[in-house]
């Protein structure tokens, strides 16, 4: 019987083959792919030709003309091992330049939007006075699970994130709890409350986040118990949110650190029986090196989060 030689073929895939792979996926076409990683087309078309020799299937579709390159089902089951590979290959240059730069150097963060309003600030006024060597660089979405996939692939050092992650390579530590309120319009018949109900919730016009993790659980929550909270209106920014409800558009059911509590258009309240609270966390890459000036973002992450969490006025 003749031995299996295909594991020796599989030997000869190198990283450049897949990245090669993963790029012609993203971009849709060789010469944006090319133009992507630095290389001339023809080096491009080379690369996929020898990936599909060494395989030995046809991993991608090439129609010709303006059409987009598309995978075949090959292709799609090979690239997502790919994306694997060439993220892990970025985490590990990132490591080595961190590892090169010791102290100084650079330290990309991931954040949102009400962490940036409240916390980052005075954590990097405290970061910096501590390590005025290291340039900060944050990155701001509306979605954790997009900065969660920029450590994975290396290209952020640490994010802020909430509980519980996306599924993959990644360590944590929780900073703080972030209870769920409800912001009424000043004139209102629920302000001069301090608790709402949260059977009061059934039927009120609710303005809301768009759909993210922590907004699906919230709405989730209110189902199993039974209740629905009609969303008129969505929005990606807390002060928009809250210019509306204050506009008298719709009451707001969003975590504290969202609200601006010196707002004398609107007023807070608690609820009863509360909602399960947002718990933010500071994430990392659970493979890679951390370098001092990470370890020691998170020690003061974990100081200001206690701190800020003291200082928010809990509703009664």
């Amino acid at each position: 019987m003749e031995p299996d030689r295909s594991s020796e073929r599989w030997l000869g895939v190198e990283v450049r083959h897949l990245a090669a792979l993963e790029a012609v996926a993203r971009e849709g076409s060789f010469g944006r792919a090319a133009e992507a990683l630095g290389y001339t087309q023809s080096a491009i078309s080379q690369q996929i030709q020898t990936l599909e020799r060494i395989i030995g299937e046809r991993l991608l579709e090439r129609p010709g003309g303006p059409r987009a390159v598309s995978l075949t089902e090959a292709g799609r089951l090979l690239l997502r091992h790919a994306e694997a590979i060439v993220a892990r290959l970025h985490a590990a240059q990132a490591d080595m330049t961190a590892l090169v730069q010791g102290q100084a150097g650079g330290l990309r963060i991931g954040t949102f939007q009400s962490v940036g309003a409240k916390v980052i600030p005075e954590l990097m006024r405290r970061f910096l006075d501590a390590w005025p060597r290291v340039e900060l660089e944050l990155k701001e979405s509306t979605s954790d699970d997009d900065l969660l996939r920029l450590v994975e692939r290396g290209e952020l050092d640490l994010t802020f994130a909430m509980l519980p992650l996306l599924e993959g390579p990644f360590e944590f530590q929780e900073l703080m709890s972030d209870p769920y309120v409800l912001v009424v319009p000043a004139d209102h018949e629920l302000a001069d409350r301090e608790r709402a109900s949260l059977g009061e919730l059934d039927g009120l016009a609710v303005i809301g986040n768009r759909a993210c993790r922590s907004t699906s659980f919230v709405e989730r929550d209110l189902e199993l118990r039974g209740l629905r909270a009609d969303i008129g209106f969505r929005s990606d920014d807390n002060g928009t949110l809250q210019g509306l409800v204050a506009a008298g558009l719709g009451a707001a059911l969003v975590p504290l650190l969202t609200v601006d509590v010196h707002d004398d258009r609107v007023r807070v309240l608690g609820l009863d029986p509360g909602i399960p609270e947002r718990r933010i966390a500071l994430a990392w890459h659970g493979d890679r090196h951390r370098s001092p000036a990470a370890r020691a973002f998170l020690e003061l992450a974990a100081e200001v989060c206690a701190d800020v969490r003291l200082e928010l006025p809990q509703p009664a």
